[in-house]
């Protein structure tokens, strides 16, 4: 689909929550395709998950034993394996069947007996009385065409198997949204200790299992320098090509940052510009023609954080999931309050709640390389307790 043009900057910075929240309502996901389960794993169901058959399919034996009808001692008549081809004969009273789990029950079978529980003599079968049946009956967790999940739901190694389970070889999905990672600065390197005066980059080794865990197809990951047209050309390029390119780097207002420019040159919509929060302040989302662009800071820090607040949420708007919720937990320790600004905070969680973690400058990872969440404390006065941002692994 194609905008129609429009020029627009949001004149003031926005609040971390509202930021987020419009990076998820902003973007849709693509048109629902029909994929088969062994490539589904991680994508977001686009309708429904319906059963195409009953679950179990037909009555069936629970344990390994013996199915019984009427009261004891039983004779013991036939053999029943899963996988039999033939309905089993009807049982008579007072007769039985040696049954194994998943096998059909014959017809009048009243409970299976199981072997730990039965006494057998010869073909006599005995055990005390039990109001334990060990029987699934047809549909007893399934009925057909029930649904089971709603659209909107991931696609996890379980929901793998339980489609299979009611009979279904694919499933609608949304696509993976096709992401771009273009990441700016003549200064960095890409291996090795840097040299003098340069700086290895932190980012792209970063983002790119992280946008992978959201649900993103990467299709490639540039360098690209601080020269003006070439970084427009890059953006403009990507922009045309992915469903998100995010820049890294270049979303401030300094010399060699030319994220702007190149919006410019684009006639781009921007939605965000700049976020109230504390690392990752410069943070931008835009959108030219059908590609969304998500600028994030250069330092390695505060970039994370910016991927948190505007990268993850659209990614899950891209996909059709829900906003991620962040759970809540006690903040042990000391902290200052902040009147301005939203801070994300490295923590670990501890017997007490969670506890800060040294090390949360805007261009350090030490202290989200020691961390299993983040903290996001809002401006104004300390709550008791504090949303947890989850770090994938």
């Amino acid at each position: 689909m194609t905008l129609a043009i429009e020029r627009h900057r949001t004149p003031v910075t926005t609040d971390w929550a509202s930021a987020r929240l419009l990076a998820h309502m902003l973007p849709t996901p693509g048109p629902a395709e029909l994929v088969p389960l062994a490539e589904a794993a991680g994508r977001t169901l686009a309708a429904p998950l319906r059963a195409a058959t009953a679950l179990p399919g037909f009555d069936n034996a629970a344990m390994d034993g013996y199915a019984v009808r009427g009261t004891g001692p039983w004779r013991v008549g036939d053999r029943i394996l899963a996988g039999c081809a033939d309905v089993p004969a009807a049982l008579a009273d007072g007769t039985a069947a040696e049954i194994a789990t998943g096998a059909p029950v014959p017809a009048g079978t009243d409970r299976v007996v199981p072997y730990e529980a039965a006494e057998r003599i010869g073909d006599l079968v005995m055990a005390a009385d039990n109001t334990r049946r060990h029987i699934r009956r047809r549909g007893e967790y399934v009925r057909p065409e029930q649904p089971l999940l709603s659209a909107g739901a991931t696609v996890t190694v379980p929901v793998l198997g339980l489609a299979a389970a009611i009979g279904l070889d694919a499933v609608a999905v949304y696509p993976r949204p096709r992401v771009r990672l273009l990441v700016s600065g003549n200064e960095l390197v890409t291996a090795g200790p840097p040299p003098w005066g340069r700086m290895r980059d932190a980012i792209g080794p970063m983002l790119v299992p992280l946008l992978a865990s959201w649900g993103a197809e990467l299709v490639g990951t540039t360098m690209i320098g601080d020269d003006a047209d070439g970084f427009a050309a890059a953006v403009a390029d990507s922009a045309a090509d992915a469903d998100l390119t995010v820049v890294c780097g270049a979303s401030s207002v300094g010399p060699a940052d030319g994220l702007h420019q190149a919006l410019d040159r684009l006639r781009a919509v921007v939605y965000v510009d700049g976020v109230d929060c504390r690392p990752g302040h410069p943070q931008v989302l835009a959108r030219a023609g059908s590609g969304w662009i998500a600028g994030l800071p250069g330092n390695p820090y505060a970039a994370l954080v910016a991927a948190f607040t505007i990268v993850e949420p659209m990614l899950a708007g891209l996909t059709g999931r829900p906003l991620p919720q962040p759970r809540r937990a006690r903040l042990a320790g000391t902290l200052t309050p902040d009147d301005r600004r939203t801070r994300i905070l490295p923590v670990r969680t501890a017997a007490e709640g969670v506890r800060l973690v040294d090390g949360g400058q805007p261009g350090f990872l030490g202290g989200a390389a020691a961390a299993d969440a983040f903290a996001v404390v809002p401006p104004g006065p300390l709550a008791d307790s504090v949303e947890l941002l989850h770090l994938p692994q």
